[in-house]
């Protein structure tokens, strides 16, 4: 009897060691770093980061302050990854300027939706302040000279984009009124280029309050347009 329990016992011991030994292993390996692996980026995730980092530089630094070294440095790729989703810094500033055009169209053509001219104006003005507010860095590219080619990217083309969708609205109010409704382009030109060159200083300035600056743009402009003559003439000596 006395033999099976020292047997037991050194059993119990052996045993008992072992697992030791086991958990001491398990703790050990446990306590290896694991590797994290890097997720690669698809093509089109790579594109926009791309598109991201270079609307945030052109923004701050203009096209012409921006590198392509800089672009694939924050990005952390190399100089050919750029070059090969749009073939040079050209490429990519066109893609982003293409972009905000679009979205400051798509803003002032949705917000058209009221009948009355004045209400009209209101929204096309809130339109501008809104993108400004929203999506600054985009307006700052906008408003900057644009490298590129002259169909895409001035601010110029971008007044004249905007007039086109109020050249209707005016032109359809000119004819209400006995005015001559092939006018209308000119005066589209002149109400959003003074919308649009009054938010390129409200964008530095960001006083009074957006509201107050749309309550007075649209003084302005529908007093001006209420009093209108159908054939204005000039009071001083010059008449060519």
């Amino acid at each position: 009897m006395m033999d099976d329990v020292a047997t037991d016992s050194s059993t119990t011991r052996t045993t008992s060691t072992s697992g030791s030994s086991r958990s001491a292993g398990a703790a050990g390996s446990a306590e290896k770093p694991r590797r994290t692996r890097r997720t690669r980026m698809t093509g089109a995730e790579r594109r926009e980061q791309l598109l991201d980092i270079g609307r945030t530089l052109f923004a701050e630094k203009g096209f012409e302050g921006t590198s392509v070294e800089e672009i694939a440095a924050k990005a952390g790729v190399s100089k050919p990854v750029v070059y090969e989703h749009f073939g040079g810094k050209e490429g990519l500033y066109a893609v982003v300027v293409d972009r905000e055009m679009r979205s400051l169209l798509d803003m002032v053509t949705g917000a058209l939706t009221a009948g009355h001219p004045r209400e009209l104006l209101e929204q096309a003005a809130f339109a501008l302040l809104d993108y400004i507010e929203t999506y600054t860095d985009g307006f700052r590219i906008l408003v900057r000279d644009s490298p590129v080619a002259q169909s895409t990217g001035t601010f110029a083309s971008l007044i004249s984009d905007i007039a086109t969708q109020v050249e209707d609205i005016l032109g359809l109010e000119f004819k209400a009124r006995g005015f001559d409704a092939k006018l209308a382009p000119l005066y589209a030109q002149a109400l959003v280029g003074m919308v649009a060159l009054t938010g390129q200083w409200w964008l530095d300035v960001r006083k009074p309050k957006k509201a107050e600056v749309a309550a007075h743009l649209v003084n302005l402009a529908w007093h001006g347009l209420d009093g209108l003559e159908p054939k204005p003439r000039l009071i001083g000596h010059r008449k060519n």
